[in-house]
């Protein structure tokens, strides 16, 4: 008797909080906001990689390249805490057809440049050095987290803006926010960029200018609910 009167009494009670949640409220809308920032900085992934017959002179090449174009970013006057090597390999490879063992070295370096005038001569650089590979080439602002900021607040504002302008029809007010959902991704764009500067085109006077910039859309998405009063 007394575990069908407790079975009741929970019954009664998820009842009563069931229908208290679904008695409430609520308008659900998605909110969203836009920062546009030009970029200050630019991050780049550079690989030197090397292949051979010989891992000890495979990885002997690779070292040596790698030497050149460390030597050749301490030249440009990028700070040490801006640059440093991010991966080492030396693998081998076997040619089942020819039933030869070869290898391949990699190095990879990422550099953070602040001063952008630098990014041509660099990138020249970086190649004529030995870097046979880029691999990331993103544009980003120093102040990411400030401007994610901006849009959270600019995707709340847009969410409120919208709740209201539904029910304003209906003779209701927008009251507090029940549930909020961030919905963001972060997204670096990637240079709009030519071809590596050619010496003919030097020879013959061009433009020097091998890329476009542009902005930095920072979006914020939201979900939010709210309480209609």
């Amino acid at each position: 008797m007394k575990k069908l009167v407790l079975f009741l009494t929970i019954m009664f009670m998820t009842m009563s909080y069931g229908q208290e949640i679904k008695q409430i409220p609520l308008i659900n809308v998605n909110g969203e906001g836009k920062v546009k920032v030009a970029p200050d900085q630019v991050c780049i992934s550079a690989t030197v990689e090397t292949k051979g017959n010989n891992a000890k002179d495979v990885k002997k090449q690779n070292d040596e390249k790698m030497d050149a174009v460390l030597k050749f970013i301490k030249k440009m006057n990028v700070p040490t805490a801006d640059f440093k090597t991010k991966q080492v390999s030396l693998n081998p490879q076997y040619d089942y057809e020819k039933k030869k063992t070869s290898y391949n070295a990699t190095q990879t370096v990422e550099i953070v440049v602040k001063d952008l005038s630098k990014y041509d001569e660099l990138m020249e650089g970086l190649v004529q050095q030995g870097i046979n590979r880029i691999d990331r080439v993103s544009f980003e602002s120093s102040k990411l987290a400030q401007y994610q900021s901006e849009a959270r607040k600019l995707a709340m504002k847009d969410a409120k803006v919208k709740a209201e302008e539904y029910v304003s029809v209906l003779g209701q007010k927008v009251g507090k926010a029940f549930t909020i959902s961030d919905n963001s991704q972060v997204y670096h764009p990637q240079p709009m960029y030519a071809a590596m500067r050619m010496k003919e085109a030097d020879s013959m006077g061009a433009s020097n200018e091998t890329l476009a910039i542009g902005e930095i859309e920072i979006t914020a998405n939201v979900s939010v609910s709210f309480v209609l009063d």
